[in-house]
């Protein structure tokens, strides 16, 4: 049975940092690409930040040089670190495996003061 759990989100103030973690089961994690995507109210879902098989990462313009994406195959997990996080970081946040449709159910990360 294929599960992605996402945890490690939180109520954070502007400036702070968070990292989530994705924990997957299942399903042979090494050999698949991963993504973090989020969501905020009343807003599409946006595309975060992406981690090859190989370790190779791509990060989303709006989160460069803040966020960064990393992947430990022996755990199955990948992680988002957030670091100087702004209001309009709130969304919740899925992690996933896109090529098999693979997500979580996400969660909640809310920046505010």
């Amino acid at each position: 049975q294929v599960q992605v759990v996402e945890s490690g989100g939180d109520l954070v103030q502007p400036g702070g940092s968070l990292r989530l973690s994705c924990a997957a089961s299942g399903f042979l994690f090494s050999n698949y690409d991963i993504s973090w995507h989020r969501q905020a109210p009343g807003n599409q879902r946006e595309w975060v930040a992406f981690i090859g098989r190989s370790g190779s990462t791509n990060i989303a313009d709006s989160v460069k040089g803040r966020f960064t994406i990393s992947r430990d195959n022996a755990k199955n997990t990948a992680y988002l670190q957030m670091n100087s996080l702004k209001p309009e970081d709130t969304a919740v946040y899925y992690c996933g495996a896109p090529s098999a449709n693979y997500w979580g159910q996400g969660t909640q990360v809310t920046v505010s003061s």
